[in-house]
Order: C-alpha cells, then structure tokens, then sequence
C-alpha cells in the first residue's frame, strides 16, 4: 500500500498505471472508516485492478458552525483497515494542495443541492460536488463507488458526472446497518449510549413506511403523517424533514409510484443523521 500526498504525484503515477490499461476503482472517504466504507472498497477489490481510496476531510463542505475541527480523524485505524484490505493506493492530501492560494472556482448542481439537507446545509454540496470533481480529474477511476445511505448526495454526483461528461461509471452500493437496525456512520461516534438507542427510531419509521406501502399504502402524506407520529413518541428526536421523492429530481412524489426515495434527517442531542430507502413500484 502506497500513502500519496501530493496530487501531482497520485496524477503522474496513476496516468501511468491508466496507459498499461489497469482498471482504477476509487473510493472518496472523510476518513472515520467503517463497515460501509469498507463494502464499498472490497466491491472495488473484485472489479479493478487498482484501488484507491482517498482520505480528505473537505473543509468546503462544512459551514461555519459544523463540526469540521472535530469531526473524526483516527488515521492510524483508518490506515491499517486500507492495509487489511490490500488498498492500492492511499491519497491523503492536505488542504493547502488541493485548494490552493486564491482558489474561487466551484461547482454547483443546481435545483438538486438547495432541497434537503442542502437546505439546512447551505453550501454544502457546492463543497462536496467541487472536491468529488477535483479527485475525479486527479485519480481518473474508472468505477467511483458511493454508498446510498448519502442519497442526496449520491444523486447529485450522478448528475454531476453526466452533466459535464465526467468519464466514470458511479457505482451505487447498499447501507451498511448495526445488527439493531441503525445505518453505520461516521457520526454515530458523537452519540452516547441513550441516544444510539434513540436513533433505532430512523430505521423503525423506515421499516413502518415500508410496511404501509407493501400492505397497500400510496397516498405519501399519509405515511409520511405515519413516520413522524412514530419519531414524535421519542422526545428526544427532533425530526429536520421527512419526504417521499423521485429518485433522479428529487421533487415530492404525492403518490408513491416508480423510482422512489424515502428520505429523513433528525436530530439527536447535538448529532445529525440521516437515513433512507430506495424503492421501486411499476406504474
């Protein structure tokens, strides 16, 4: 496993490796890795010849009140799960090289990024969807895998990349959850043991919803009516948004019908989490 900190030097070694035809599969991470970072590098494993995974907490994504100072950076655990796995390649990047001095272009996908947690997060995704561009041009994948349990953003970098002809083949993988139900994430380290509890309330109303659409259900506000009477009933859940969506514009669907998205954000103490489910009924 090779650690790269310069991205002049991942470009030239990996342009390199693209000429002798080896197939690059690339997996963007924050760091704090976890059960989900890992399926998606082990499914990068079985498909490439070369993996890479970078590890980047991206300042551009954070607002001035998040939690960028103290998000997670355990590197010596992260760094020995890439080992474990037989990683490739390691891109960890300071923010001075990969913004550099008077850095002012970004990229905007609009519609999609002002909606949701872009909403609560202003500036957020115009973050994430600038430095997933910036990686794209530097690593140069040939499959980038993403996890769908960060389904707006997911859909955005899939729009991103069709839009500007960006050519790389988006892998979508599965939610990785606790054996009790709670989708695996980076955050839930801020949680303490009465409030992980608590947080078992998001795959409930989830599993509720899915119950009422397979028994019949089609009518969104009903069941979305449904799922915060459950969240409710937990005082100590503040619920951000619950919505049904199509899967590619993420505009409301009234009725539940084709590609749809199921979609929650709430707060738990002072820790923000989302969760959902992807869908699908013949129209």
């Amino acid at each position: 496993m090779q650690i790269i900190s310069k991205p002049e030097k991942l470009f030239k070694i990996l342009k390199i490796l693209k000429l002798k035809s080896k197939t690059i599969g690339f997996v963007p991470t924050m760091g704090a890795l976890h059960e989900g970072h890992l399926s998606l590098i082990r499914q990068a494993k079985k498909e490439n010849k070369i993996v890479v995974v970078s590890i980047f907490v991206n300042p551009k994504q954070f607002g001035p009140k998040e939690d960028l100072k103290s998000y997670p950076r355990p590197l010596s655990k992260d760094l020995a799960f890439c080992r474990k796995e037989k990683v490739d390649f390691i891109f960890l990047p300071k923010a001075k090289d990969i913004y550099g001095k008077n850095f002012s272009t970004y990229i905007q996908v609009e519609g999609l990024s002002s909606v949701l947690c872009g909403k609560a997060r202003p500036g957020h995704f115009r973050g994430v969807a600038t430095i997933v561009t910036k990686l794209f041009n530097l690593v140069h994948p040939d499959i980038a895998y993403l996890g769908m349990k960060d389904a707006q953003q997911l859909i955005i970098i899939k729009r991103m990349v069709k839009d500007l002809n960006i050519p790389v083949k988006i892998k979508a993988m599965p939610t990785v959850r606790e054996a009790d139900g709670l989708a695996i994430s980076s955050r839930n380290m801020y949680l303490n043991k009465s409030e992980k509890l608590d947080a078992l309330v998001l795959s409930r109303a989830l599993n509720l919803a899915k119950l009422m659409i397979k028994n019949g259900a089609r009518d969104s506000l009903s069941i979305v009516n449904r799922m915060k009477e459950l969240i409710k009933q937990n005082k100590s859940v503040r619920i951000e948004y619950i919505e049904i969506l199509d899967t590619e514009t993420l505009r409301p669907l009234n009725r539940v019908i084709g590609n749809y998205l199921i979609v929650l954000a709430v707060r738990i103490g002072t820790t923000r989490l989302i969760d959902n489910f992807w869908g699908k009924l013949s129209r």
